[in-house]
């Protein structure tokens, strides 16, 4: 084995070590507080200075060299989610309730990797600002770190990030031309009727009779009013309800998420909820309160970034694939592509094995693809910075 094998080697070993403590370690939305010191100190380590409490518990680390005063952007998230752990690993979570379900733990250190190969890596010259990002799982972490002067402080022309993607085989690169991730948003209806005994139902308005047709009609949002050919989704995944057995209930609530990868459609699918919340609410003699909280924006390449991205993989060796679909999941790194230029890509993490799938309390994230993002990281924020 020669020196740069063992290099690769020893680099390979390190990322699944920090992958496996942060695994073991996991912190929900805006709580990343150990999970924030932990990359600071390894950043410490790498020489890398960084400036903490950016957006939060996020932190930026700066690393420029040579005489270009060129720019970019690599962000990786760090928080967990409120799922109880199954997976039976040696380092699963120690914290009761709370896991990386989804992989952010991998993404942290990929970042770290490729923050460790670009400082020992002479051949580039310009700036890499690393942004490891809190609270992407709906916590508001992108525009948090936004609104903190992210862009102003910590300066950048373009900005690239990953997500792992189980079922795509590992290391496998997929680059979309423009949408990627749809924009997200929560919603919750109150169906406002009146309580009585559940004998005597001629005395009350039925807010779950209500509601249940309300879950139903919901469904027509997307099938009759958004073009089959655009993307929509409608999931009402929530609804409370009544007290005793034997009442009838003052209110029923419906909470679930719409997603749309186009503006327009989001518009529309918006103003059909409301619409025939309201109907059937009138129609069964009650009000209905609709709250809609927006969360992700829409992640749209753009495409110079995109076939930046691929070249950049196909440079560090992995297979790179430019026809897959783009998903109804959210990801909240669309924000950053709203103000800059970037792509954001999906490596694969390999067979979807039963509950490994995201956000299963059994996924775990594949460690041998932690060389390859790192690599592919690296290799962008260089080609960025040496291309016009």
């Amino acid at each position: 084995m020669d020196q740069a094998q063992a290099d690769r080697c020893a680099l390979a070993e390190q990322l699944t070590a920090w992958r496996r403590h942060l695994h073991a370690h996991p912190e929900l939305s805006n709580q990343e507080h150990e999970t924030a010191a932990f990359v600071r100190a390894r950043l410490e380590e790498l020489g890398v200075p960084c400036t903490p409490g950016v957006g939060g518990t996020g932190l930026v680390a700066t690393l420029s060299r040579g005489q270009s005063n060129r720019s970019v952007g690599l962000r990786a998230d760090m928080d967990a989610l409120p799922i109880a752990e199954t997976s039976g690993l040696p380092y699963a979570s120690s914290r009761s309730g709370v896991m990386h379900a989804c992989g952010h733990d991998g993404h942290t250190a990929s970042l770290l990797g490729a923050a460790a190969l670009l400082a020992g890596d002479p051949s580039w010259s310009g700036t890499v600002q690393f942004v490891f990002q809190p609270a992407e799982e709906g916590g508001g972490g992108a525009r948090n770190m936004l609104s903190d002067g992210l862009l102003e402080r910590f300066p950048m022309e373009r900005i690239f990030a990953y997500h792992n993607w189980p079922g795509l085989p590992a290391g496998t690169v997929a680059v979309h031309d423009a949408a990627v991730m749809a924009a997200a948003a929560r919603l919750e209806i109150t169906l406002n009727g009146h309580a009585g005994h559940a004998a005597l139902p001629q005395l009350t308005r039925d807010p779950m009779l209500a509601a249940a047709h309300l879950l139903v009609a919901l469904q027509s949002v997307v099938s009759r009013n958004v073009d089959p050919l655009d993307s929509a989704v409608v999931s009402v995944c929530m609804i409370e309800g009544g007290v005793a057995a034997n009442q009838i209930p003052e209110r029923a609530v419906l909470r679930g998420t719409f997603r749309s990868h186009r503006p327009a459609v989001r518009d529309t699918v918006e103003t059909g909820i409301r619409r025939i919340a309201a109907g059937i609410a009138a129609s069964f003699g009650m009000s209905a309160d609709v709250i809609i909280r927006h969360g992700a924006a829409a992640t749209v390449n753009s495409k110079p970034e995109a076939d930046l991205a691929a070249a950049a993989a196909a440079a560090a060796g992995l297979p790179v694939r430019r026809d897959l679909p783009p998903s109804m999941a959210g990801e909240d790194f669309g924000w950053y592509l709203h103000e800059r230029p970037g792509a954001f890509i999906w490596i694969g993490n390999g067979p979807v094995t039963p509950g490994r799938e995201l956000h299963n309390p059994s996924y775990d994230f594949n460690d041998e693809i932690l060389p390859c993002a790192a690599a592919f990281m690296a290799g962008a924020a260089k080609l960025a910075l040496a291309s016009g």
